[in-house]
């Protein structure tokens, strides 16, 4: 369903929200700290509570249709949201970027991921304005993603691209071997070198970029509207630093939270290619026409099985956490000795174990 909001009000609400992020911006780089848990809590839900609230405007400007499509794809970005800490947490730890500068680094990933995300969508928005067929495509790519996200293989591919560019950056640019607060440059012996920040920045717009591909198409899966697709991205992005601080070491307990991603990918990949079936133009396929049994999956159903997935995933994840009582994660300790000289472990080294 094509979706008419009113120009104005769209202007307004992107105005609004960026302003919002901005003044988030600002008051990091006014005080850099370590928030504590209360603190981060406060943010979360406050931003949680925004999204809601946005969701009931739309309600009321829009309908129930449009609300119910912003929260499921808000939803579907939060959870690929917060399996992006997982990879951020590793990121951090590898480079044992001192906490107190985290909240920086991770600020600067969401600017990145809003900027990749925004580009994403005018293109996705552009083919699937000219080229219905992509929910083929899109849909397809989903399930393999889901595949790969439920039975992860080895990473060493990936790592080694990682590691590429890593080396390939300290090949090419003058690079200093210690932090100098949240600098990307610093001057040593009169010599302008940039700082190892410059390379966690790198790696974790590189991982952006990843799950940009990744959780476009899936949010398309649910609206084709490029408002909602991004105003859902922003709210799942709102508070993702805040987020990060709050769970902490509860990210290593849900070991299952994988598995309800991956079946909700798996399952807006299959209501992709459904839909893709019922407005059909392939000519290859039941001679160019729409396939009348295929089912349209309503947005309340998707809403429905993101909800249930991400809780029976997370409830599953934290009573299997009880029965085993984890151990700290070595890169919270690499990161606490960084807090203390400001010294990377792993920038001379950067290959993961």
């Amino acid at each position: 369903m094509e979706l008419q909001l009113d120009p104005l009000f769209q202007t307004i609400t992107l105005v609004v929200l960026v302003l919002i992020l901005i003044a988030d911006l600002l008051i990091i780089l006014k005080r850099p700290h370590i928030p504590a848990p209360k603190e981060s809590t406060l943010w979360v839900v406050f931003y949680v509570t925004l999204a809601l609230i946005f969701a009931g405007v739309l309600w009321i400007v829009a309908g129930g249709e449009v609300a119910g499509q912003f929260v499921a794809g808000w939803l579907t970005e939060y959870s690929l949201s917060i399996d992006n800490l997982f990879v951020f947490v590793l990121i951090m730890g590898q480079f044992a970027v001192p906490r107190r500068y985290q909240q920086e680094v991770l600020m600067v990933g969401i600017i990145i991921a809003l900027i990749l995300r925004g580009a994403f969508i005018l293109v996705g928005a552009t083919i699937i304005e000219n080229f219905s067929p992509i929910f083929y495509l899109f849909g397809a790519f989903l399930i393999y993603t889901a595949i790969r996200q439920a039975f992860p293989g080895d990473d060493d591919d990936d790592e080694q691209k990682e590691n590429l560019i890593v080396r390939t950056l300290r090949r090419v640019l003058p690079m200093s071997d210690s932090y100098d607060g949240k600098k990307v440059i610093t001057r040593v012996d009169g010599k302008k070198l940039f700082t190892p920040m410059i390379i966690v920045f790198v790696a974790i717009g590189v991982t952006d970029l990843l799950f940009a591909i990744d959780s476009i198409p899936a949010i398309f899966g649910i609206t084709q509207s490029p408002f909602i697709v991004f105003t859902a991205n922003l709210f799942a992005l709102m508070g993702l630093r805040q987020l990060y601080f709050l769970l902490g070491d509860l990210l290593d307990r849900l070991k299952y939270l994988h598995f309800g991603i991956a079946f909700i990918l798996a399952f807006i990949g299959v209501k992709l290619i459904l839909h893709a079936m019922h407005v059909n133009e392939l000519p290859f396929i039941n001679g160019g026409e729409p396939i009348e049994w295929a089912p349209e999956i309503s947005t309340w159903v998707s809403l429905a099985v993101i909800v249930l997935s991400m809780a029976v995933a997370t409830v599953a994840s934290l009573l299997a956490a009880r029965r085993q009582p984890s151990a700290v994660g070595a890169q919270d300790a690499a990161a606490e000795v960084a807090d203390e000289k400001g010294t990377p472990a792993t920038v001379e080294h950067p290959e993961r174990d």
